[in-house]
């Protein structure tokens, strides 16, 4: 029933401007622009949207709350990394990153926070 339907994902901010240019200059995304109910759409790839919506208590979720598929999870940490964003790292029972990456079944993952707490992700796939 909603296999063709549009995507958008929702990610609490306590400081919506803090948090814009967070996603905008260190994450790169593209601005598609405020709504009147105070959320704020970024584009992103196959038609999906995120949209930043202000709550003065942000985020609550100790999981990943989004994560961006890349084809080099390595490029991408380089990458993010210059743009300032600090990854997380984990010694946890059956999680525990190398070098900021963990392997978990069939794909390669590294997490960061955003400028809020959320828990965001670049994962690659494994052949």
């Amino acid at each position: 029933m909603l296999a063709d339907a549009p995507v958008t994902t929702l990610l609490p901010v306590v400081d919506l401007d803090r948090a814009r240019h967070f996603y905008e200059q260190s994450l790169g995304l593209r601005p598609v622009g405020a709504r009147a109910d105070g959320k704020f759409i970024y584009a992103c790839a196959g038609g999906a949207l995120l949209a930043l919506f202000p709550r003065h208590q942000g985020t609550r979720a100790e999981h990943t709350a989004l994560s961006f598929q890349v084809p080099d999870v390595e490029a991408a940490v380089r990458a993010l990394e210059a743009a300032g964003v600090v990854f997380e790292d984990y010694d946890l029972p059956g999680l525990r990153t190398e070098g900021h990456l963990c392997v978990l079944g069939a794909e390669r993952a590294a997490w960061f926070k955003d400028s809020e707490g959320n828990i965001l992700c670049v994962h690659q796939d494994l052949a």
